[in-house]
């Protein structure tokens, strides 16, 4: 069990950082609403709280109750209010729903990193970004 310390922490900052730009370029390259800043940002605070869950968990051990989990499942809650905020309808359209799943995923990346799984977080990153890509070409060839 790798113990969450500062120089652990701050390297997992470093990757959500990374990974979080990565995705916000592609939307941004798009013209998308949520560009570069929001997806670090969001990323960024996915894996904040998630480490913070965890560090809280293993340094208050008197703690009877204490989950990890309770805080990421709460931020990913938070995070859909953020990607509702995207979501608009003009008459018979709909936009925003892929912003807000990306933001969404973008989050859940934050978490996997947040507790260390942070091979599946960089696949998973790039497979987002694939996915995006394949989504922006599909539409310019309509």
């Amino acid at each position: 069990m790798v113990i969450i310390d500062e120089p652990t922490a701050l390297i997992r900052m470093g990757i959500s950082i990374v990974l979080g730009m990565a995705i916000g370029l592609e939307r941004e390259k798009h013209h998308h609403p949520a560009g570069i800043r929001t997806f670090m940002l969001i990323c960024m605070g996915a894996t904040l709280a998630t480490l913070a869950s965890i560090y809280i968990c293993q340094t208050n051990t008197e703690l009877l109750n204490g989950d990890p989990g309770r805080i990421a499942a709460q931020v990913l809650t938070g995070v859909g209010f953020i990607g509702a905020g995207l979501i608009i309808k003009n008459e018979d359209r709909v936009s925003g729903l892929t912003s807000a799943a990306a933001i969404f995923l973008t989050a859940s990346i934050g978490v996997s990193i947040g507790v260390g799984m942070i091979v599946t977080g960089c696949v998973v990153t790039l497979v987002t970004i694939l996915i995006l890509t394949s989504s922006s070409i599909s539409k310019k060839k309509q």
